[in-house]
């Protein structure tokens, strides 16, 4: 068996037993653990996975389940291919990384990450208009961080992720129903839960570990 292993992510320490097939059909999804952080991985034949879409959505349905994990887990999610070599060249990159591994998980503890993009019909109430109702207050109280993204539509009026304490989850749901009863004339897309990847900022050996899924 080959000993390279591809990395999913990191989290507190402790052994997880997944039942998800990993990246490059891997049955096995195990912990490599340094002092009080545990990396999540399998096994893999390359330290340069090519990244098909079964492949990344095998990155996601691990992380997914680690995110799920007897009643819910922190995790720090790598971007897709991170691999290393052995378990002695990952837990040198945890060392290294202990104290932003330490901080992120600090940060992010019992959260998850949801996405709403609220989509203009362009019938009656115009973009501006919309926005002037202030119909993300109550997201943005609801949540503990958000980010902005691209707005790639004239038609998307928002795109935000935010970051929500999984004890608070009701709340932004219920927020996310105001907004859609409010509003008629628009379409919210409402996504997640997923790990908070777009609020990990954290240097991983000689990588940026930045959000994007």
């Amino acid at each position: 068996m080959s000993n390279k292993l591809y990395t999913y992510g990191i989290v507190e320490q402790e052994g997880l037993e997944l039942d998800v097939e990993g990246v490059g059909g891997a049955e096995s999804i195990y912990t490599v653990d340094y002092r009080a952080l545990s990396a999540v991985v399998s096994d893999i034949d390359t330290t340069d996975p090519e990244r098909t879409d079964d492949a990344v959505e095998a990155h996601n349905d691990v992380l997914q389940r680690v995110l799920e994990y007897d009643g819910g887990r922190t995790i720090v999610p790598m971007s897709f291919g991170m691999a290393f070599k052995n378990g002695r060249t990952l837990k040198g990159v945890l060392r290294g990384a202990q104290r932003a591994l330490r901080s992120t998980l600090n940060d992010i503890d019992s959260t998850v990450e949801l996405g709403v993009k609220v989509i203009d019909s362009g019938e009656d109430e115009t973009a501006e208009e919309i926005a002037q109702a202030g119909m993300t207050d109550r997201l943005s109280e609801a949540s503990i961080n958000e980010t902005e993204n691209d707005l790639f539509s004239d038609r998307l009026i928002v795109n935000k992720s935010y970051l929500v304490d999984r004890e608070h989850r009701d709340e932004f749901d219920a927020a996310i129903d105001t907004i859609r009863s409010a509003h008629d004339d628009v379409t919210v897309q409402y996504t997640g839960p997923w790990p908070p990847y777009n609020f990990v900022d954290i240097h991983i050996g000689t990588d940026q570990q930045r959000g994007g899924r």
